[in-house]
């Protein structure tokens, strides 16, 4: 793992609406309290990021832009060969016949293909666009405090890889302790990049036909990059769940938490309020109060007895 966190957790799920961001944001308020040497937490939902809204957070501290490659072309050096038309995999490069070479801005994912493979070296390597922006703001609880770094790309765009990339390592840098991952939804190769260097990955699901199905997509993915797994089934009680737990065990899962359903969870919601602060002794809050302190737990070894308090 690269410097900068001593330990990464991430939070994922496949399927949307399981309440990954709900575990994510719940944890980070509870950690924070147990982990005395730093926290961040990173909101990887760069198409709908949301992890500020449910903390209640105001204004960012900063913004950055997210800057990726873009082909400016030289069309005096330009023979239109075609070579970059036929390395560029988006379709983000088009040539008509007879006409020189044209770019699609939105399409292109900066992958620079096609520099390298242009033989007259008409494309620049210094081009650059606004992909998408990263925001930080501080958490303030109860006297404690944390990081929240949240990306998000421009409206329009295509390409989300590279600005979960660029946020997770800007989250990265200014981690000296936990780096706690909140991923998007679903299982592509973005989710792969959000979860990559994880220590232990929480798979968030629900006991629905739909949440078994994605279930099982992101811990074919978990166990194929060789991570460590937890389930957490949230909503507990609205459906069955046996195949869930058959499929964890399939997968190796090391441990499965059931987040049981409540009502009071919308109204923390439109508060803008973690249910851990809103309602503590609901069942829903007790539940994940528990997760957080196995959690402090079995990080005490990567964040040293001085970063864990009250384990």
């Amino acid at each position: 793992m690269p410097s900068g966190p001593k330990a990464i957790v991430s939070v994922t799920g496949g399927k949307g609406g399981t309440g990954k961001s709900f575990v994510a944001t719940n944890l980070a308020v509870l950690l924070s309290e147990r982990i005395s040497n730093g926290l961040v937490l990173a909101d990887l939902d760069v198409e709908a990021p949301n992890d500020h809204i449910l903390l209640g957070v105001g204004d960012p501290l900063n913004v950055i832009e997210i800057e990726i490659f873009f082909p400016k072309i030289d069309y005096k050096k330009c023979t239109s060969c075609g070579a970059c038309v036929k390395a560029c995999d988006t379709g983000a490069i088009i040539m008509a016949q007879g006409r020189p070479p044209f770019v699609f801005p939105r399409l292109c994912s900066g992958c620079m293909a096609c520099y390298y493979v242009c033989p007259e070296k008409a494309i620049a390597r210094d081009g650059k666009r606004v992909l998408g922006y990263i925001r930080t703001y501080r958490v303030e609880r109860n006297g404690k405090s944390f990081m929240l770094v949240s990306g998000t790309i421009r409206e329009g765009e295509e390409h989300t890889p590279p600005a979960i990339v660029a946020t997770k390592r800007h989250a990265m840098n200014m981690s000296r302790g936990l780096l706690l991952v909140d991923t998007g939804a679903g299982t592509g190769n973005g989710i792969s990049a959000a979860i990559q260097y994880s220590d232990l990955v929480i798979a968030v699901t629900e006991p629905t036909p739909l949440g078994l199905h994605d279930l099982e997509s992101i811990l074919k993915i978990v166990s194929g990059m060789g991570y460590r797994s937890w389930v957490v089934i949230n909503r507990h009680g609205i459906g069955p769940e046996e195949e869930h737990v058959e499929l964890a065990k399939q997968y190796g899962v090391e441990r499965i938490y059931r987040i049981p359903y409540s009502p009071i969870v919308p109204r923390a919601y439109s508060r803008g309020m973690p249910i851990v602060e809103y309602a503590p002794d609901d069942p829903a809050s007790k539940a994940l109060e528990e997760l957080a302190r196995d959690l402090a737990v079995e990080l005490e070894g990567k964040l040293g007895v001085a970063g864990v308090v009250g384990a």
